[in-house]
């Protein structure tokens, strides 16, 4: 029961924390140094189930993309989302064959949550100087793939918030349409992490191993809370700025590494 009930909170910590510009990475770590490590699958896998959420509130969208491809827009938007996936999967391979992984101690993380607070402190403050723009360029493509190889690497980040104000400062700086284009790239994102870790597990003959219970209740509870979370977002983010979460992660980053000391 005990087990139970911290994978129901992993899934919710998770679910909340996808899309929130704060790191769910980040918090999943935190959580597990009280809650007891889980496999890099669980941590992939449960972000998967976030991203279900994020299918379910933009399949229209998903489906006029799909069925009208004839119509140049269209076709533009669908480009640009793969071209930002595919520098994504080239850098996150580069990071994988140089060993990078996840760190093992608070303070990183703790670190990132600060400065990331900083970034939208000063974002929020560039991007509000510039006309409204809501149209997706090749440039902003590139930064947001590059943006999500950040975000890998550097636990804390937060890929949303990685990709959001990547957006905004290549010139995309209605937070909607940024959001959106954020949370479209996230389905092929973490779809192919989540198959990747199942891979690489398959390969170490780990398949056996791991709890798939423990995985499937995981999966399901994050997709539900993500998305409560998410439809609260977008709400949200159409009469407000980023700054809450700015003062959140300097909080609460500030208080893990006074915990940490």
């Amino acid at each position: 029961m005990e087990n139970l009930l911290q994978v129901i909170l992993l899934g919710i910590i998770e679910g909340i924390t996808e899309f929130l510009p704060i790191s769910s990475t980040g918090h999943l770590l935190i959580a597990q140094h009280w809650l007891g490590p889980r496999s890099e699958l669980f941590t992939v896998a449960i972000q998967a189930g976030a991203i279900l959420a994020v299918v379910a509130i933009y399949w229209q969208r998903l489906w006029q993309l799909t069925l009208n491809l004839t119509q140049p827009a269209n076709r533009s938007y669908l480009f640009k989302l793969l071209t930002a996936f595919v520098i994504t999967v080239i850098g996150g391979f580069a990071a994988k064959q140089m060993g990078l992984e996840l760190p093992a101690t608070v303070a990183p993380v703790a670190w990132a949550m600060v400065i990331g607070g900083g970034a939208i402190f000063l974002i929020e403050t560039y991007t509000a100087r510039k006309p409204p723009s809501d149209e997706l360029t090749w440039r902003v493509a590139h930064w947001v793939g590059i943006a999500q190889i950040v975000a890998a690497v550097f636990p804390g980040t937060s890929r949303s918030a990685a990709t959001l104000f990547a957006a905004m400062l290549a010139g995309m700086n209605s937070r909607p349409a940024a959001a959106e284009f954020s949370f479209l790239l996230a389905i092929p994102t973490m779809f192919a992490a989540t198959a990747y870790e199942v891979l690489n597990l398959y390969r170490h003959g780990g398949i056996a191993q791991e709890n798939w219970t423990d995985l499937a209740v995981g999966f399901v509870v994050s997709a539900v809370v993500a998305f409560i979370a998410v439809k609260w977002l977008l709400n949200y983010i159409q009469t407000h700025r980023f700054t809450v979460f700015a003062w959140y992660r300097i909080i609460a980053g500030g208080a893990l590494l006074a915990l940490a000391a």
